[in-house]
């Protein structure tokens, strides 16, 4: 912890005291949560970004798309828009979000939509002609106007909840206590080589009173374009530009780069100018350029199919992912409501 975040202390107090009233005024009833007759699941975390909920949002996808009608509802942040909005051919990523466009682009049989009021968008999506069977609700932790059925807390390896402080001396957005809402944690981002010991460990310290899972990310073995597909092993050895806009980069760029690759870093989330387009064909020339799947839903559009590519990344459970899969499974299936 720096200097500045230690003298912000006495603040992060304050800012503790004012999440745990509130919280209090929702837990006791005085403050009201909205309750749906449909299953809802929540993906979020205690902490600011950087926990993988949109690899675990697209898990989910997967895992139940083939048996129920989904739709996912994000608050689009730093998108360029207000209000409701359901994904259609209009619409890009400045429009409804970067994660938002991401999963209306991969996935076509489900609905997206954006909305910062999610009891609103809940209620615009139930109001559908054909209505959903089923809502993911990204970041949506700390939405308390709406009660969802489960609710699913990511926590990084190596920057868990329970070793962080709130903010600003450190990055949670509400108390540790507020991980007893959860009905499962996942440790995300971990080593493949993490030992049951350390997996021991690593449950007593977020709290044994839940199911814990651990999951890693999974890169591809190939980078992708508008219209072409390019193995990883084939082009390691080209020089390349890889650029990131995302909360924490390493992995990606340890996973791509090679000695004599180019690097560039932007703000997470960042909203690629013209200006910003110009620079990155600048500094590329006739390099090709990796970037995340996310950071290419903002770009792709300024940019040549034949120079900018991406790499998907998925997550993957280094144990019990039949258990969780059950879990899911278990509360979509039986859930008629939430109450």
């Amino acid at each position: 912890m720096n200097l500045v975040r230690k003298i912000l202390f006495p603040f992060a107090v304050l800012y503790g005291f004012i999440t745990s009233i509130r919280n209090f005024l929702y837990d006791k009833g005085i403050l009201k949560s909205h309750v749906f007759d449909i299953s809802v699941i929540a993906v979020g975390n205690l902490s600011v970004g950087g926990t993988g909920k949109t690899p675990q949002i697209e898990y989910l996808i997967r895992l139940l798309s083939d048996n129920y009608k989904i739709a996912t509802l994000s608050r689009g942040y730093k998108r360029q828009s207000e209000g409701f909005i359901l994904a259609d051919e209009s619409v890009n990523a400045a429009i409804i979000g970067d994660e938002p466009f991401q999963y209306y682009s991969k996935f076509p049989n489900i609905k997206v939509a954006v909305d910062a009021d999610r009891r609103n968008g809940i209620q615009k999506l139930l109001s559908l002609k054909e209505k959903p069977d089923l809502i993911l609700l990204d970041d949506a932790f700390q939405h308390r106007k709406v009660r969802a059925g489960f609710y699913i807390l990511l926590t990084s390896y190596g920057d868990l909840f329970s070793d962080d402080y709130l903010l600003p001396t450190g990055n949670l957005r509400e108390s540790r206590k507020g991980a007893k809402r959860a009905d499962l944690i996942i440790v995300t981002k971990c080593p493949e080589s993490l030992t049951d010991k350390e997996q021991k460990e690593i449950k007593e310290k977020v709290g044994n009173r839940r199911s814990v899972f651990f999951s890693t990310v999974v890169y591809d073995d190939s980078i992708y374009s508008g219209n072409g597909i390019k193995k990883i092993a084939d082009i390691k050895a080209f020089d390349k530009l890889v650029l990131a806009g995302i909360a924490k980069p390493k992995p990606f760029f340890d996973f791509v780069k090679q000695a004599n690759d180019l690097v560039k870093t932007y703000p997470d989330h960042h909203h690629f100018s013209e200006a910003d387009s110009a620079e990155i064909k600048k500094l590329a020339g006739s390099k090709i350029i990796i970037t995340t799947e996310k950071d290419y839903v903002r770009l792709k559009d300024n940019f040549s199919p034949a120079q900018l590519f991406y790499l998907p990344i998925k997550t993957k459970f280094l144990s019990a992912s039949a258990d969780f899969d059950k879990k899911i499974q278990d509360y979509v299936g039986k859930s008629s409501g939430n109450s």
